[in-house]
């Protein structure tokens, strides 16, 4: 079934319910859930939210006593965590490794594959295993920084077969997750015997691969080089036109000149004694202060602002998000770490 953005739907195994924000590709779309929290999701787990999934009930036969469901099959046991044997000074990013499960004979008999996420950043992912360019295993989750995920396993027989193995990483954010990080690894098996080396937080030798080095996008590397305010003037940067032919207003290209592409929105930026004003006093002027600004950036054909609000409750930053999902002109908006304001603004990119 497809999405458009905007429509509301439900996840089939949880009854979570959100709106599509946007089309990833690949059967997955961005869901922005209820509590504000966004992820990635396939296609095949959502439904409408107003449209009903039939649900199995059990027969029950007169006179016949309904069999207890049997007991579930037995886990087993997670890995113990080891101790760790060095320090990681600097991480190394989402790593595959291949852990060999050795037989009697001192040969491996198949491999358990982990997941090693040696950052402090926490990611969700989407992992498949093919072989011969068929899909043997899909799963998905969440990797927790500086921490290890088993997301399957491989037969030595099967280092015959071509193994690929597709993982697809999204930054967890504050305020959703961070732009799609993607790496194809074709497992050969001539190079594969030569990576036996001691895994981070495995602690162990193992076959290892280095997939996704840095899980920051170029934008986040670049703001966290430079001042935000520096980043958005050469950003939103005017561009006027040279055509002395062309009809341009005087003073719209006064206004472009002047247009800061930063707006400061707490309070005591905006009106004086703001001591005397109620909470919802206070959010309203914001808002409409917000709402102006929005509309000059459009007109003006602005390309990129930040927006200031702080952190706090979270109230206006909210408010904010919930106005900019409606606006057909704002292409995405993220509110990310930096090291001026923290968590405290949100970055808007209109449609070109």
């Amino acid at each position: 079934m497809l999405f458009a953005i905007g429509t509301r739907v439900r996840f089939i195994h949880s009854n979570d319910e959100g709106v599509v924000t946007a089309l990833l590709g690949d059967g997955m779309v961005n869901v922005l859930l209820d509590d504000n929290f966004e992820i990635p999701a396939f296609l095949d787990d959502l439904v409408r939210a107003d449209e009903d999934f039939p649900t199995v009930k059990a027969k029950i036969v007169p006179g016949k006593q309904e069999k207890p469901a049997p007991a579930p099959a037995p886990t087993a046991p997670e890995r113990p965590a080891a101790e760790t044997q060095y320090t990681i000074i600097k991480g190394a990013g989402i790593q595959v490794a291949f852990d060999p499960v050795i037989k009697s004979d001192a040969n491996a008999e198949k491999y358990l594959i982990y997941l090693i996420n040696d950052t402090n950043f926490d990611v969700l992912f989407s992992y498949g295993l093919s072989l011969n360019n068929h899909l043997k295993y899909q799963h998905n989750g969440k990797l927790n920084g500086m921490s290890t995920y088993l997301v399957g396993e491989l037969q030595f027989d099967d280092l015959n077969d071509s193994p690929e193995v597709d993982l697809q990483c999204w930054r967890i954010l504050t305020d959703g997750t961070g732009s799609r990080l993607h790496k194809n690894l074709k497992i050969k098996p001539k190079q594969f015997f030569k990576r036996l080396v001691t895994a981070p937080l495995l602690n162990k030798p193992v076959h290892l691969f280095r997939a996704i080095e840095n899980l920051k996008d170029a934008v986040t590397r670049q703001m966290e080089e430079e001042d935000l305010r520096a980043y958005t003037k050469r950003k939103a940067k005017p561009v006027f036109n040279d055509d002395p032919g062309s009809l341009v207003d005087p003073h719209e290209v006064k206004e472009l000149a002047e247009f800061v592409p930063e707006l400061d929105l707490h309070i005591e930026q905006l009106v004086e004694n703001p001591q005397k004003l109620s909470n919802a006093e206070i959010l309203h002027i914001q808002l409409r202060h917000f709402d102006a600004y929005i509309d000059k950036a459009l007109r003006l054909g602005i390309k990129r602002v930040f927006v200031i609000h702080g952190i706090g409750k979270g109230r206006l930053r909210d408010a904010i998000a919930t106005r900019l999902l409606r606006l057909p002109e704002v292409d995405t908006f993220k509110n990310e770490f930096h090291p001026r304001y923290g968590y405290g603004a949100t970055e808007v990119i209109f449609l070109g």
